[in-house]
């Protein structure tokens, strides 16, 4: 995961491929097993640590959001219907959390290991990614949550119907008649 941050979705996704979720119960059970043998043969009880994995749902990553425990959140633009997720920016934005738009829910399913998910969070990282991922949240911060202006202004693309610059054009003649009418 070393080298330059380039802001992509397959830059965003592939450092999160770690911290997807495994569905797999095989792994969990030899843990269990390993762990009950360890303490039936006198061992003192060790309590692992709790792996980091993604979040993912509206509701879960509204709550994780407003108590400000979200590092980066991640939101999908396909999503039907968007009233789902359209708050999930503006939300982002007012609690500080550094938030992305990425092209498909099918990509973020797969690290959720779901055919589609809407948004994930991630609310921790391992401390050997940690310098990665803070050079990926300042470029997702400098590309979406200081550029908000920037992008609301531009929603339209700045560009007019057929009906709209017809209106314009006429009422910019309108005007120039009127200032040639006064001189």
């Amino acid at each position: 995961m070393q080298g330059e941050v380039v802001l992509g979705i397959k830059a965003t996704l592939k450092p999160l491929n770690c911290y997807a979720c495994w569905t797999n119960i095989v792994p969990r059970v030899q843990r269990l097993r390993r762990r009950a043998k360890a303490r039936a043969a006198g061992k003192p009880d060790v309590p692992t640590k709790k792996k980091i994995y993604l979040k993912q749902g509206v509701n879960t990553i509204t709550t994780l959001v407003e108590q400000k425990k979200a590092r980066l959140v991640c939101i999908a633009c396909d999503v039907e219907p968007i009233e789902i997720v359209l708050f999930l920016p503006a939300l982002c934005r007012k609690m500080g959390v550094p938030y992305c738009i990425l092209k498909s829910k099918s990509r973020l399913g797969l690290l959720v290991r779901r055919k589609k998910t809407s948004c994930i969070a991630l609310t921790d990282v391992n401390q050997a990614d940690r310098t990665y991922f803070i050079k990926l949240i300042e470029s997702i911060k400098t590309n979406y949550n200081d550029r908000y202006d920037e992008i609301r202004k531009n929603w339209d693309g700045g560009q007019l119907g057929a009906k709209s610059a017809c209106r314009l054009a006429k009422l910019e003649r309108a005007r120039a008649r009127e200032l040639t009418q006064k001189r």
